[in-house]
């Protein structure tokens, strides 16, 4: 049975750079997106075909969430980009890290059994990074929309003691909505990642697989938990002086 590591393993290093597990499929990921979204872009066509339809389809919905949450289609079509962007890389990464097979190529590493590959949500690097960035790009556009000044005195409002501790509270939520965000990600994948290579090295053939849909689906959720956080997070910052 292959090792459960709660850190990502170290593959090799280039240049005091290390390249673990984690990292490598997230190159992967980033590689199969660029390459897909190129591709793409070159086939579409004015009457569309059945791939293309879905896709709009898909696009048209998201936008139709995003415009209800954001209160205008000129303001969902402006942050579509992000937030499409988030879901599809999480979803992916989600997705590829338990696909099977893809647990199967294995390094020896001084006598340790490492896995080529690892789902990169499983790595607390990864969700950190991205919880970071989340919370920084919603902060950045609020500043954008309301002025730098307005934005940064709902965190910091001297005006009087009250506002001055509501600001104080204001500031501390953004540091503990990183937390929350990376540790959600990282613990519902890295919890599924361990439930199926138990199930595999117990039950190697038909018992995986209602485990193996049931962590699709879990992907999915927590893809879409994440994206639509952002989004919320986006609308409360670019929405909050204009009333």
């Amino acid at each position: 049975m292959e090792e459960i590591s709660l850190k990502a393993q170290e593959l090799f290093n280039i240049g005091g750079l290390s390249i673990t597990n984690s990292f490598l499929l997230t190159l992967v990921v980033s590689l199969l997106l660029i390459s897909g979204a190129f591709i793409v872009s070159r086939k579409i066509n004015i009457i569309p075909g059945k791939l293309q339809g879905a896709v709009e389809m898909g696009t048209e919905s998201i936008l139709g969430i995003m415009e209800s949450t954001l209160g205008s289609m000129e303001k969902a079509q402006k942050y579509f980009p992000l937030i499409a962007t988030i879901f599809i890389f999480i979803l992916t990464s989600n997705f590829l890290g338990i696909l099977p097979g893809v647990g199967s190529f294995i390094l020896d590493k001084g006598g340790k059994e490492v896995s080529l590959f690892r789902s990169p949500a499983s790595d607390l690097n990864f969700t950190l990074a991205f919880a970071v960035v989340s919370v920084l790009v919603a902060n950045i556009l609020g500043m954008m929309s309301v002025g730098v000044f307005p934005h940064v005195g709902k965190f910091l409002n001297f005006t009087n003691p009250i506002s001055f501790f509501i600001g104080i509270l204001e500031l501390v939520s953004e540091l503990v909505k990183v937390i929350s965000l990376s540790f959600r990600l990282f613990g519902n994948i890295f919890a599924g990642e361990v439930l199926l290579t138990i199930i595999f090295f117990l039950a190697p053939y038909f018992m995986p697989l209602p485990f193996l849909f049931l962590e699709l689906f879990i992907g999915i959720i927590q893809a879409f938990i994440f994206a639509m956080i952002t989004l919320v997070s986006i609308s409360l910052h670019t929405a909050i002086h204009e009333q």
